[in-house]
């Protein structure tokens, strides 16, 4: 018989800062460290079964209950594992759970953000007592005679044994809930938390609801997957399993673009998937999520220390046993391996882009418009990623075809060397794409948000290079080179209608320039200096709209002498009676430029439109 009564080797001035530390960082931790070391008693004795020293037991299944009671304000959990005798109670509860609290005290004295604890810290089961007023442990071991004890203790430094009624191995731990916790006794909200830990624990759990009598053990099925998709073997996966696995992880109706199945046992173990989402746009690209477990228990999601940045915005899951989790995040920082486990999961992404371009190259091109924000965040914040993937970035051109920067380079040396023509907005800037189309000229489409930063990226990786927006200039491929028969007479009509330009439109610092290009059907085109534009851009996203005023772009408008109507006003410029005419052309001739860049405002607008209708009548 037992009857003892005796204090915890630990005083509680030590141990309460660090129960209030969860307390108001994560509170459900307790379920996780509760079912986490049921899951471990289990493994301890299927691991002595399998060695000879424990007896297996016919129709033996392992598994975790645990039950909930409003009624009696509640929670137990239930598990047929290893189990304790009386002295590893006063082993491991007793003396062992606080081994470590005076030195962890001790080591994070000065650490005040939450977000520095991770929550594994080898207190286990007394992070009970963050939401329990008394914690009852009834527990019977799997030794040959062994007596079954029941612990008691109200979290203070006193505890109480005595035997216990349980009769079958295993443990019962039972927490008595204080008045702030009630909210665990919920089944829905238990049936959550434990989701969220235990959604692929390898035993089953089972959630009971003590308070309905009438619901039977048997009917009941368990929370969890016991054997998630990662565990396979990624060549007796089917393309449908990984699609469902996805869907019943994140509850995403969309199917995933493609997927990374890791499998890992050297240099560390490592198991998961890692999804590529289709994402409807492009600020969906931050909302993914990385979940990480050990042992198949959920610890955290996104841990910048061993997930990459720039995989955050994918989703998926890694298991990762190896993982030192009883450590704070800063220390994480600094464990060598936990760099190398990060440096894997770029080298299999990047891995898995370049089988994907090389052989799947269609199905590349038709993922690039989900990816490629993706890939281009990823090349900038990590030099390996980039170095691995540069040769695989595709630019899609205004011909709907897709192109590498080396391909793009090559097709067009002979037109404009080291210079990439892109398009930032496909319908903006249709004129210019039509004047490049006539010309058989090329420009590729960069229309994400990343791109005007990715841009100036790529240019330092290039030095060679240069970017320029379809409108920031006038490739001599557009300008017509025919030679002039009486270059006299046209420099005449050129500075002839710049004067009338300059004069009508009176615009500070519009600069005018008079060409012959090749398409003749297009009066007149406004270019900005690249330059310029870009820093107007950068002061708009980190200033606001009034920025433009401090960073004003620099335009250039470039008059086609070859288009009819810019000829007739210059040949009719000293002609007084078409002098009222020949400025309201001018003015719309501007205006129809200034369309292919911007949208106008209502002013502008209502000026437009009844210009248009002035010019209208006089050709009536």
């Amino acid at each position: 018989m037992i009857q003892e009564k005796g204090s915890i080797s630990i005083s509680t001035e030590n141990i309460l800062p660090i129960i209030k530390k969860w307390l108001y960082s994560e509170k459900d931790i307790f379920v996780r460290e509760l079912v986490s070391n049921s899951a471990d008693a289990i493994s301890k004795l299927k691991k002595l079964q399998d060695i000879g020293e424990a007896p297996v037991r016919e129709n033996e299944k392992f598994e975790i209950t645990v039950a909930v009671s409003k009624e009696n304000k509640t929670i137990k959990i239930i598990d047929n594992g290893i189990g304790m005798t009386a002295d590893e109670v006063k082993k491991y509860i007793n003396q062992i759970a606080f081994s470590g609290a005076v030195d962890f005290i001790e080591k994070y004295r000065d650490k005040t953000d939450d977000q520095q604890i991770i929550g594994h810290f080898g207190l286990g089961f007394y992070s009970a007592f963050m939401v329990a007023e008394k914690v009852q442990i009834d527990t019977l071991s799997y030794q040959e005679g062994a007596q079954a004890v029941r612990w008691i203790s109200k979290g203070d430094t006193e505890y109480e044994m005595t035997d216990s009624d349980r009769n079958t191995v295993g443990t019962t731990v039972t927490l008595y809930m204080a008045e702030d916790s009630l909210e665990y006794t919920d089944f829905y909200k238990m049936r959550d938390v434990l989701k969220k830990y235990f959604a692929y624990l390898p035993y089953e759990i089972y959630l009971v609801n003590d308070d309905k009598k009438d619901v039977k053990k048997e009917n009941l099925q368990p929370i969890n997957n016991t054997n998630p998709l990662w565990k396979k073997n990624p060549r007796d996966c089917t393309d449908e399993e990984y699609k469902k696995f996805y869907r019943e992880a994140f509850d995403d109706f969309n199917d995933p673009l493609f997927w990374i199945h890791i499998n890992m046992e050297y240099p560390f173990r490592m198991q998961g998937i890692i999804y590529f989402p289709k994402l409807k746009h492009e600020f969906e690209t931050m909302e993914g999520k990385i979940k990480l477990y050990y042992n198949q228990v959920f610890v955290a999601d996104n841990i910048k220390e061993v997930i990459p940045e720039f995989l955050l915005m994918l989703k998926g899951m890694l298991d990762c046993p190896d993982l030192p989790l009883n450590v704070s995040r800063s220390y994480l920082q600094n464990e060598g391996y936990v760099e190398k486990i990060s440096q894997h999961i770029i080298k299999k992404v990047a891995d898995k882009l370049n089988i994907l371009y090389k052989k799947e190259f269609e199905n590349y091109t038709k993922y690039w418009d989900d990816i490629n924000p993706f890939v281009k965040y990823g090349c900038m914040r990590e030099e390996k990623f980039y170095d691995k993937v540069k040769d695989i970035i595709i630019f899609k051109t205004i011909n709907n075809e897709y192109v590498t920067l080396n391909q793009y380079l090559e097709r067009n040396k002979n037109k404009h060397e080291n210079i990439v023509y892109y398009v930032n907005d496909v319908n903006q800037q249709a004129q210019y794409i039509n004047i490049f189309k006539n010309n058989q000229m090329e420009a590729v489409v960069l229309d994400a948000l990343i791109d005007n930063h990715f841009i100036s990226f790529l240019e330092s990786k290039n030095s060679n290079v240069k970017f320029l927006r379809i409108d920031a200039d006038i490739t001599s491929s557009l300008k017509d080179q025919t030679k002039e028969e009486n270059e006299a007479e046209t420099k005449q009509l050129s500075e002839k209608i710049e004067k009338l330009f300059k004069d009508t439109l009176n615009i500070k610092d519009l600069k005018i320039k008079v060409e012959k290009l090749k398409t003749e059907s297009t009066p007149a085109i406004i270019l900005l200096s690249e330059q310029s534009r870009r820093i107007h851009d950068i002061g708009r996203i980190f200033m606001g709209k009034d920025a433009g005023n401090m960073f004003p772009t620099e335009k250039t408008l470039v008059i086609n002498l070859n288009n009819k109507l810019v000829k007739s006003i210059a040949e009719s410029a000293d002609d007084k009676e078409k002098e009222e005419k020949n400025k309201l052309l001018v003015k719309q001739i501007y205006d129809i430029a200034l369309l292919s860049l911007k949208p106008m405002n209502p002013d502008e607008l209502t000026e437009f439109i009844n210009r248009s209708l002035k010019i209208m009548e006089m050709i009536v």
